[in-house]
């Protein structure tokens, strides 16, 4: 049965947007699927299920959270290989501070990338690989012209992860 690794966006932020990782295997247990695994309470999600396409896993994944929590959460799926290429990318950049990793719903057009590359500066880059986005930011990360929400702006439905939790979910969920 194929691995499917899943990654909320927008969900434990604030008092409203709360979808608890208990609740996060139930829905996906309520589906039928298996081995279903949870890091950290920010949506990561390893699950087998029987289904072949990532659509098909992302729009009943939505549909049964979007129950769960009682608001629409964005899901973005990657085989476990895609994860483990993110990773192996990431390790080509030579980039001394902060790198984060936004994952894309949809690979973007080549001129949609250009646009969102041409946004770096020396303190800040964005390099665009498939559906991954990886943010490389200077000291100052927390004051950041490119986010998370400048590459949605950009590229389309996004959700970010820092590198050090993208390589520990390939440890753990790609061997």
């Amino acid at each position: 049965m194929p691995t499917y690794l899943a990654f909320l966006r927008a969900i434990n932020l604030g008092a409203k947007r709360k979808l608890p990782k208990d609740a996060i295997v139930a829905a996906v247990e309520g589906l039928g699927w298996t081995d279903v695994r949870t890091h950290l309470n920010t949506g990561n999600v390893r699950l087998d299920c029987p289904l072949g396409s990532r659509r098909e896993v992302e729009a009943a994944l939505e549909e049964a959270f979007g129950e769960a929590a009682g608001f629409e959460v964005p899901t973005i799926v990657l085989t476990p290989a895609e994860l483990r290429e993110v990773a192996d990318r990431a390790a080509s950049y030579a980039h001394a501070g902060k790198h984060y990793v936004s994952f894309l719903k949809e690979e973007p057009s080549p001129a949609a990338v250009r646009a969102l590359e041409e946004r770096s500066t020396a303190e800040e880059v964005a390099k665009v690989g498939g559906r991954a986005v990886h943010l490389m930011l200077g000291e100052n990360y927390h004051q950041a012209r490119l986010t998370n929400a400048v590459v949605e702006k950009h590229l389309g439905v996004a959700t970010n992860r820092n590198l050090t939790v993208v390589r520990t979910l390939v440890e753990r969920w790609c061997s």
